[in-house]
């Protein structure tokens, strides 16, 4: 009886590891990062909107063009959003693996449902995280400095900002995950074996 135990303790030992491996391995593709940009940007600007009014207000790029920058984002989140999905997909087995869990019934529960069907319920999640996160970190002085960022990419499309995203990522080292091909995938990808 004890050794039936110790072998099904091994065996869901070995299970957990192979599952932790396999998501320390796991890496978001580049695209994805960027059609992630370009899926939560319309987000974004809807959450600084409300803490940043009065710095936005003196800005003349913000009063007058800044809707119009944003809504090409608005038009491209049918096309951005199956790479935003597996973004998330793929942050939500690291995050899971990284804590412990093994396999997380929110992501079996994801896997069963349409990508049309999730979209509604990321939207607001990510919606509402976005706006609690900028509500607790957000500062006056960072308002300036989102409508110099957005002036300063506004001539870009979309497209582009996405890319340039995804860029920073790779070059900037983002871990967790980290962006495939980049050394930290790789190295990542080594100490799993």
């Amino acid at each position: 009886m004890k050794s039936k135990i110790i072998s099904t303790a091994l065996a869901f030992t070995a299970l957990a590891s192979a599952q932790a491996a396999a998501a320390q391995q796991a890496c978001v593709e580049s695209a994805d990062v960027s059609d992630t940009v370009t899926y939560a940007m319309p987000m974004l600007y809807d959450a600084v909107q409300g803490p940043c009014s009065a710095e936005f207000s003196a800005s003349e790029f913000m009063t007058n063009e800044a809707d119009a920058f944003i809504a090409q984002f608005a038009s491209l989140q049918d096309t951005s959003w199956p790479g935003t999905l597996r973004l998330l997909k793929v942050f939500m087995a690291a995050d899971s693996a990284e804590k412990g869990k093994g396999e997380d019934p929110m992501m079996a529960a994801l896997e069963q449902m349409p990508p049309e069907a999730l979209r509604p319920l990321v939207d607001a999640f990510v919606g509402q995280m976005i706006t609690n996160d900028l509500a607790k970190d957000l500062k006056p002085s960072t308002c300036g400095d989102i409508a110099e960022a957005m002036e300063l990419v506004a001539p870009l499309p979309p497209e582009n900002i996405g890319g340039l995203a995804s860029f920073l990522a790779r070059v900037t080292g983002l871990d967790n995950p980290a962006v495939c091909g980049t050394p930290q995938a790789t190295q990542a990808a080594q100490a799993a074996e």
